[in-house]
């Protein structure tokens, strides 16, 4: 078996989204934590690799980067996507940059293209500049993004600042001409000396034109809506039976450590509607107090009722004001470990649908559970798929788990996402 795609994802919930993006195109798609050991035990056309690459060091993400391109070239990938997030989450020193660099350096391709539109999630790219909605990025809220805040909302400056190729755009004009048009534009970039352009794109048409174009190209980088318009470059169509899942049972719940904008109003919509919800204190982590043991005590009696939502979601002023008595990397790497030991116990005690909230979360809590390997389901939001999934670090119980990016998802996603599961 050859694979048509390998893809490289900087987080676990990002590597759903793509998987969700690829599986509705068509493809069959199995995602996995890590670099695999071993060849897919299955036939599929697209293989996910999920890193936790995103916020470690620049040279890190590097390395595991490449060693999940060696594994993916090894199975034979005709193409390889980078997937990062739709708001672009990256400082001055990367990692989009350096490891779209090291990428193409590895595949010996001069020149791709890089852009996180994703209209279907409001994530929008016009002359460059990136809007959530109907604001610009360093308005939307993830200028107080506690790890990688976005201050600039020009990626052509913001990808420069990280790479030492020139980068260059692709505009919604060219776009909007297709592929044809697209290619005449990047001739003309390689002429100039670009080796990256940031590409616009305001709908789903301008991304389905775009894909075409990049029929030939060993890399792209992106985030996962340039998938919607890959599939048909491999001669697939679109199909539900990709998506098919075992039935769902057991008990319900959520855990929340994304501070977003978007997370926060979800977890006031569960609360406000009268769920039952356990706030996760990082100051009373540091002190030393056993969070886990609190957190399960309280959700014990309460999970034959319907489901519970343990968060450490706060909003910006509060979290700021933790980040100054504990330190970013600190308090971020606590509330992580702490929420992850929390889904474990969770799942340990009978939880059998589980959803998770938030990108570094999401990979923490992955890990806790020894899960190597996602089926991806039906999608709940734009970007958010259920999936299931064996976790082995749980007793090797199966169960179906939704890892839900902090920035995606209606208000009442909590609620709705276990009636789309049935």
């Amino acid at each position: 078996m050859k694979l048509l795609l390998g893809c490289i994802a900087d987080d676990f919930t990002g590597a759903t989204d793509l998987a969700n993006n690829l599986v509705r195109a068509g493809m069959r798609v199995v995602q996995a934590i890590g670099v695999p050991a071993a060849p897919p035990a299955a036939e599929v056309d697209a293989v996910v690799v999920a890193l936790k690459s995103r916020t470690i060091a620049p040279a890190d993400a590097v390395a595991q980067s490449l060693a999940a391109l060696r594994w993916l070239r090894a199975q034979g990938a005709r193409q390889i996507y980078f997937k990062y997030c739709s708001t672009f989450d990256s400082t001055s020193r990367g990692n989009i940059g350096p490891v779209a660099e090291a990428l193409m350096d590895a595949l010996g391709c001069d020149f791709t293209i890089a852009t996180p539109a994703f209209p279907d999630n409001q994530r929008t790219v016009f002359k460059g500049y990136l809007f959530v909605g109907d604001v610009l990025l360093d308005e939307s809220g993830m200028q107080n993004h506690p790890l990688t805040p976005m201050t600039d909302p020009n990626l052509v400056r913001v990808l420069q600042a990280q790479t030492r190729r020139k980068v260059g755009l692709i505009d919604h004009r060219s776009v909007a001409q297709g592929a044809a048009a697209v290619r005449e534009r990047i001739a003309h970039l390689r002429s100039e000396g670009v080796g990256i352009a940031i590409v616009d794109a305001v709908s789903n048409d301008d991304l389905l034109r775009l894909g075409p174009a990049l029929a030939d190209m060993p890399l792209v980088t992106a985030g996962s809506g340039v998938a919607i318009g890959l599939a048909a470059n491999f001669g697939l169509a679109p199909s539900s039976i990709a998506g098919a899942l075992p039935p769902a049972a057991g008990q319900r719940a959520v855990v929340s450590g994304s501070c977003s904008l978007a997370t926060h109003r979800q977890v006031q919509h569960f609360i406000a509607a009268g769920g039952a919800a356990f706030a996760v204190d990082p100051l009373q982590i540091a002190a030393g107090v056993d969070v886990v043991a609190q957190a399960l005590a309280w959700a014990a009696p309460r999970l034959d009722r319907g489901p519970v939502l343990v968060y450490s979601t706060a909003d910006p002023v509060a979290v700021k004001t933790v980040q100054a008595r504990l330190g970013v990397e600190e308090a971020g790497a606590m509330v992580e470990h702490a929420i992850a030991a929390i889904a474990r116990a969770l799942v340990e005690h009978g939880v059998r649908q589980l959803i998770v909230a938030g990108g570094e979360t999401s990979g923490a809590c992955v890990q806790s559970l020894g899960i190597a390997q996602l089926q991806i389901g039906a999608q709940i939001d734009p970007g958010v798929p259920w999936c299931h999934a064996r976790a082995e670090a749980a007793g090797g119980v199966d169960l179906h788990v939704a890892l839900k990016s902090g920035n995606f998802g209606t208000d009442d996603f909590f609620s709705k996402a276990f009636k789309v599961l049935g």
